[in-house]
């Protein structure tokens, strides 16, 4: 509820400015994120949010700062910065670390082979100092800036450690070489070997991370489609013109054949067919399509050929809806994430001291010589790096969120998955939460008339209305081959039903219960829901029952299963919501309730226990808003959007399922990481300071830590859920 509060204020205070959403490459941690969100706090910009995993930063922009020069103090800490769109169209090329690496392990290599190879020449210590400088260059590049600003902002991050490690093998090197000109004080293959490393395993963490974010990225590419517009040439003939999607406007008309990805939101003007929504909806099966449906942008039509107004142009569809959604749920931290970032601004700064110690107590207490102190302390600064905790949560939150968006959940926060962990009470809403809303035709009763003539009288009066019910009951009959009763002066009246009269002047009502009288309301009111009258006496009754969709019942065996009470708050009738609970099992039922009951029901559990509330995302807006977790089992529209933090865009209850497995499988794999990242470096950093890791190895473990906690993370894309 606090956390719903607090989003409208922000939202609130973010009005006037506008949001801007950039490219940020070089962050190799989480204290590197840190420092760049401090960098631009400080510059007076609105709730920003960095995330190093993916590279993007997205803030609001008041009035009155400029871009460029936020760009430029980016840039300034060491990073490289681009507008997000800029980004992704210069995207191609080698990779500038990749080409780094390749440089870096050339000079490397030499060096490394003089340890075995007995050729004199790669013995040679001015040899050994001239491989190892251009490695150390890429080294300074790399890391001096991004090191030296980070220091300055306050928030060390992991490239002080291994440029303060590379640093003093080399100068210490140097100073063997110059000074002493002996063999004993040379550690050149150790300064290019922990650069070297280090950047070889930046490389395979950040080919990794790149595979955790597949999934924004390939609702990104689906912007990138092209149109065939349709456009009136001047001598008044229409032509066809192909032009980006991102052009397109409202009002513009597109032709749409197989194969083609629909542009832009819109509806069928003309034709028909059918189009896959499997990565928007999570729907698999084609979805039909005829004059006035709608289409989404990034669907793709299957079979048939249509012709499309735009309704929504580039940057208001739904799919930009969704990857803004994806993209700020990625941006919010979970609770274990702000705790890792904590002990990350403060781990580094630790190291450093821990690496003094352990020169001093290895040269001054145990008598070591200089060199073997240094190197223990060198080992001690490059196994430490925090890096592997700063990947812990980021890359595992980033998996599940693309995983979840393809199925067609959409999690508005990643401290969501955590939120949905603690859930004590599920609250159902009943109609088209529980039900498909489709209705069918349960039973109809006579009182003293003749059965054959009431269905020939219901068929008639029902026949010309839309409401889903007098089609429910018109497709029951027709299917019974009744045939209609003829009648004069049919009407429908608002807010009371059907009215007509037959050749004979019999007046005949039908609507609901409002047209009973008080005895016979209190008799059939909880039994039928449409009644006819002749001449205001009560002769036939129909009951109607919405039908239960498809997996509700194991949906609750599931949720019991996990220990959650589950409740039905529903404005229909009592008997029908008792009836639906007993079929799907549900545990407590409050029926006849109107929204600002629903509200108060909800409030009085979160009063005390974790709530989600689970409704269509209109009417039941306000009690989604209030419940710890909203589930909004809608397609996806605005309100379904800025009331619930999770939504399903199809409606399908398995889905609910799917965002619990996801909530519960993403916290343990979060666990998993944080605890390998700790115990990795409480366990290495004392081995590392008694001399059992020489530095060279120590950057190859601390490698292999991202690594590990990387593709740990990855596993989450192919887990199987209960």
């Amino acid at each position: 509820m606090e956390t719903a509060v607090r989003e409208k204020k922000q939202s609130k205070q973010a009005g006037a400015a506008t949001q801007v959403h950039l490219k940020v490459s070089g962050m190799s941690c989480t204290n590197c994120a840190l420092g760049v969100e401090r960098y631009l706090s400080r510059k007076g910009v609105e709730q920003p949010k960095v995330d190093f995993a993916s590279g993007d930063v997205i803030f609001y922009l008041p009035e009155g700062v400029a871009l460029e020069s936020l760009m430029e103090g980016i840039r300034k800490l060491g990073y490289e910065v681009q507008p997000a769109a800029e980004a992704h169209a210069s995207a191609g090329g080698m990779d500038p670390l990749l080409r780094q690496l390749i440089i870096a392990w050339a000079f490397t290599l030499p060096l490394l082979l003089a340890m075995v190879l007995p050729y004199a020449w790669l013995h040679n210590p001015y040899v050994q100092l001239g491989l190892s400088l251009p490695v150390f260059a890429i080294g300074v590049h790399r890391f001096g800036r991004s090191a030296w600003h980070s220091v300055r902002s306050g928030v060390a991050n992991m490239d002080v450690l291994i440029l303060t490690g590379a640093t003093a093998a080399l100068v210490y090197s140097i100073y063997g070489l110059w000074i002493n000109g002996g063999h004993d004080y040379m550690f050149f293959e150790t300064a290019a070997s922990i650069i070297s490393i280090v950047l070889l395993g930046n490389y395979m963490e950040h080919r990794a991370v790149k595979q955790t974010t597949s999934a924004v990225d390939e609702l990104t590419q689906l912007q990138k489609a092209t149109a065939k517009r349709l456009v009136v040439h001047p001598s008044g003939r229409q032509v066809v013109e192909e032009v980006p999607a991102d052009s397109l406007t409202a009002g513009d008309v597109v032709l749409l054949a197989p194969g083609d990805v629909v542009p832009a939101d819109g509806e069928v003007v003309e034709g028909a067919g059918a189009v896959n929504e499997a990565l928007i909806s999570g729907e698999s099966l084609p979805v039909e399509k005829q004059a006035g449906d709608h289409l989404m942008a990034g669907t793709e039509v299957v079979d048939g050929a249509f012709r499309m107004q735009v309704q929504q142009a580039a940057g208001q569809t739904v799919l930009s809806q969704i990857i803004d959604l994806v993209r700020q749920a990625q941006a919010r931290k979970p609770s274990i994430q702000r705790l890792a970032d904590r002990v990350s601004a403060v781990f580094v700064p630790a190291v450093i001291l821990i690496a003094l110690l352990t020169f001093a107590a290895n040269y001054w207490v145990a008598a070591l010589p200089l060199s073997d102190s240094i190197t223990r302390a060198i080992a001690v600064l490059v196994i430490s790096c925090p890096c592997a905790m700063g990947l812990a949560v980021p890359t595992a939150v980033t998996v599940a969120l693309g995983r979840a968006a393809k199925a067609g959940i959409l999690l508005r926060g990643a401290d969501t998955l955590e939120r949905l962990q603690r859930i004590q009470y599920v609250l159902f809403d009943k109609t088209g939460t529980l039900t498909t809303g489709d209705f069918e035709v349960k039973q109809i009763d006579t009182f003293g008339a003749e059965p054959g003539f009431v269905r020939r009288l219901l068929l008639a009066m029902e026949q010309p209305s839309s409401h889903p019910i007098a089609r429910a009951l018109t497709r029951r009959l027709q299917h019974e081959g009744i045939e209609p009763f003829p009648l004069h002066s049919l009407r429908e009246v608002k807010g009371v039903g059907m009215e007509a009269e037959d050749e004979k002047g019999n007046r005949y009502r039908l609507g609901s219960f409002r047209l009973l009288n008080d005895e016979d309301q209190a008799r059939y009111k909880q039994t039928y829901d449409l009644f006819l009258l002749c001449n205001d006496v009560l002769i036939a009754a129909v009951a109607i029952e919405d039908q239960v969709k498809p997996y509700a019942p194991a949906l609750m065996q599931y949720l019991h299963k996990r220990g959650i009470r589950t409740v039905l708050v529903s404005g229909d009738k009592e008997h029908k919501c008792r009836r639906l609970a007993q079929q799907v099992g549900i545990d407590e039922v409050y029926a006849e309730q109107t929204p600002e009951q629903k509200l108060q029901k909800v409030e009085s559990l979160a009063a005390k226990a974790r709530v989600a509330m689970v409704g269509d995302g209109v009417n039941d807006a306000p009690a989604l808003s209030r419940a710890h977790v909203g589930i909004s089992l809608s397609n996806a529209t605005q309100v379904a959007i800025n009331a619930a933090q999770v939504i399903l865009l199809d409606g399908d209850l398995r889905h609910l399922q799917t965002a619990f497995e996801v909530g519960a499988h993403t916290v343990r794999v979060m666990k998993q990481n944080l605890f390998w990242a700790f115990f990795y470096n409480v366990l290495a950093i004392p081995v590392a300071a008694v001399g059992w890791l020489s530095p060279m190895v120590a950057a190859l473990a601390m490698a292999c830590s991202d690594v590990i906690v990387v593709f740990n993370s990855l596993r989450l894309r192919w887990m199987k859920f209960d």
